[in-house]
C-alpha cells in the first residue's frame, strides 16, 4: 500500500539537469577542467559540493577553494532556475493524481535547500508539499538514501510505505536502497542505464502517471 509520495526535483520536475551542465561546463572550463556536455552527465544526481570534489579530485585547481566553487555554481543555478520556464510536461497532472488519491508530497533533492524553493515557487506547487527535503542537510548525498529515509520519517510513513519518482541512476539506487517503490523516468542522456531496471516502473514523462499506475504499485 502506498502511502506518500515522494519527488526528485531536478530533471524530473524541472528541466534543470540541462541547466545544471551548462553552467557546470561554463564554470568548470574557467577552473581548467576539461569538462563538456558529455562527462557532465557522470554527475547527474550528486549533490553539488560532491559534483565539485568529484572534478577537483580529477582535475584539482590552486583557487578558489572547493567551498568558493560549490557557492559559486549554486549561485549561478539560483540565477537561471529563477529566470527560466523550466517545468516539464505533467509536473501539475502528477499533483493532481496525488491529491486525488489522498497522500501527502514531498521532494527529496540532492539540490540544496535555496534552489529548491527557488525551482517549487517558479512551478507554484509550494503549497502541495507537505515536505521539502535536502540531502544538504545529510552526511552524504545520492545514491546513499538518506535524504529519502529523511523525507519519510519526517512524512511520518515506512519507507516500504512510499513511491518515489526519479530520473538519474544514482536516484534510482537512492530510492531502492531506502526500500521504496520507484518510478524511473530517465532523463534523454541517461536512458538505457542499468541502474533503471531496479526500478518498479519506466515511465516517458509524468504526463503518463495517472491513479491506473498507482493502483498498480500499491497492491
Amino acid at each position: 500500500m502506498i502511502e506518500a509520495v515522494i519527488f526528485d526535483m531536478d530533471g524530473l520536475l524541472v528541466d534543470s539537469e540541462p541547466v545544471w551542465r551548462e553552467v557546470e561546463v561554463e564554470l568548470f572550463n574557467e577552473l581548467g577542467v576539461p569538462l563538456n556536455e558529455q562527462n557532465a552527465a557522470e554527475t547527474m544526481g550528486l549533490r553539488a559540493d560532491e559534483v565539485v570534489q568529484y572534478w577537483y579530485q580529477r582535475y584539482p585547481w590552486q583557487t578558489p577553494s572547493t567551498e568558493s566553487v560549490t557557492e559559486n555554481l549554486l549561485d549561478r543555478m539560483v540565477e537561471e532556475v529563477s529566470a527560466r520556464d523550466i517545468a516539464l510536461p505533467g509536473v501539475q497532472k502528477a499533483f493532481e493524481v496525488v491529491e486525488e488519491a489522498g497522500l501527502p508530497a514531498a521532494i527529496a533533492s540532492s539540490s540544496p535547500s535555496r534552489l529548491i524553493y527557488a525551482a517549487i515557487h517558479r512551478l507554484a506547487i509550494t503549497d502541495r508539499l507537505q515536505v521539502i527535503q535536502s540531502a544538504e542537510h545529510e552526511p552524504y548525498g545520492k545514491p546513499h538514501p538518506g535524504v529519502y529515509i529523511k523525507a519519510a520519517e519526517n512524512l511520518g510513513v515506512h519507507p516500504e510505505r512510499c513511491l518515489a519518482f526519479e530520473d538519474s541512476p544514482n536516484g534510482a539506487l537512492s530510492a531502492k536502497a531506502a526500500k521504496m517503490k520507484c518510478i524511473a523516468i530517465p532523463e534523454e542522456i541517461a536512458r538505457g542505464h542499468a541502474n533503471f531496471s531496479i526500478a518498479d516502473k519506466v515511465l516517458g514523462s509524468l504526463l503518463e502517471f495517472d491513479a491506473s499506475v498507482l493502483e498498480e504499485l500499491s497492491a
